[in-house]
């Protein structure tokens, strides 16, 4: 690897407010705001809208689109 051109690869906790869920992991990104994790140590923090947490697929709170009516619907219009 070339030197000086990377970016820093570091320890960086990612929040996910809605999922009450957060994980620490390494990562390039930034942030000037911090949190205090569980081992007592300060990391930066990047909060997130959407995580396995509160994504509806992961948690089972999916719903499902009815597609039969518009299916219905687009062969009644251009069947012929």
């Amino acid at each position: 690897m070339k030197q000086g051109i990377h970016p820093d690869y570091r320890p960086v906790v990612f929040r996910d407010r809605a999922g009450d869920f957060a994980i620490l992991t390494r990562s390039t990104r930034t942030s000037d705001a911090t949190v205090e994790w569980e081992d007592g140590n300060t990391y930066p923090v990047v909060d997130v809208e959407i995580s396995s947490a509160s994504h509806p697929f992961y948690t089972g709170n999916a719903r499902v689109v009815d597609t039969a009516g518009r299916v219905e619907r687009f062969k009644r219009r251009y069947n012929k």
